[in-house]
């Protein structure tokens, strides 16, 4: 979770996320005028019950001023629980690679239980219905052509990834995004519970980094990695008390 992976993410993340915009606005384009597809005007969802209550008197501070808003507006998520799916092989055996296989799933399992105090989660078992997927992948690095020098950039290895796309659900006709967090095999301990707590908190709406190494959402990884602290549910508290398109009906 360097600074340069971030940076990296960010355009990774503006092109999938332009091009998703794309797509979307495509697809209402392209509709038949009787359909009248249209934008919804962009509206604030209403809070679920564990976020609603949430309140620290002791620190009222957020980071709120660092989220990014995309063209459709906060990434929240408005039914709920959000279903996510957890990649896993079919069963475990006693070997060294499925132990370090079960390890990745433990981690993601308690990172989720982590932020389900504050947003209902549910952990379901069929990719194609998920909200939130988590892959156990290696993000891929692609070689750009530098205009410049005439010669390929590639970029430094990437051990943790979210990106988002947006779609429109139907029945009813409704702007809807998926997310896709992947992190590589090769983390372990609490660096890997860490990284995955944190790509978790990008996937449930903070699009955006912290400057406080206090925080989950810190922009960069230290040496004795925080929980989730006051500030980063504050935050996301408040991110769901915006505006979005996202979740309303065509």
């Amino acid at each position: 979770m360097d600074k340069w992976r971030c940076s990296w993410q960010k355009f990774v993340v503006l092109a999938i996320a332009t091009w998703s915009i794309i797509f979307v606005l495509g697809i209402i384009a392209l509709a038949p005028p009787q359909s009248a597809f249209a934008l919804p005007r962009s509206r604030v969802h209403e809070l679920p019950p564990s976020l609603a209550k949430w309140s620290d008197v002791r620190d009222r501070s957020d980071y709120f001023k660092k989220i990014e808003v995309t063209p459709l507006g906060y990434l929240i998520w408005s039914e709920f629980p959000v279903k996510v799916y957890i990649q896993q092989p079919s069963k475990f055996s006693d070997s060294a690679a499925d132990q370090r296989y079960q390890e990745w799933v433990n981690a993601v399992r308690k990172a989720i239980a982590e932020w389900k105090v504050y947003l209902p989660l549910k952990e379901i078992i069929k990719e194609e219905q998920a909200d939130i997927t988590v892959l156990r992948s290696q993000p891929k690095r692609e070689a750009k052509l530098n205009p410049e020098t005439g010669l390929y950039d590639i970029p430094r290895a990437v051990t943790a990834e979210t990106s988002y796309k947006f779609y429109i659900k139907q029945n009813p006709a409704t702007i809807a995004h998926k997310m896709k967090v992947e992190i590589s095999p090769n983390y372990g301990g609490i660096s890997l519970l860490a990284t995955v707590r944190h790509e978790l908190g990008h996937a449930l709406g903070i699009w955006g980094h912290s400057q406080n190494k206090a925080d989950a959402l810190y922009f960069s990884q230290v040496s004795n990695p925080p929980g989730i602290s006051s500030r980063d549910v504050n935050t996301l508290k408040k991110i769901y008390q915006q505006p979005t398109k996202l979740g309303w009906e065509i």
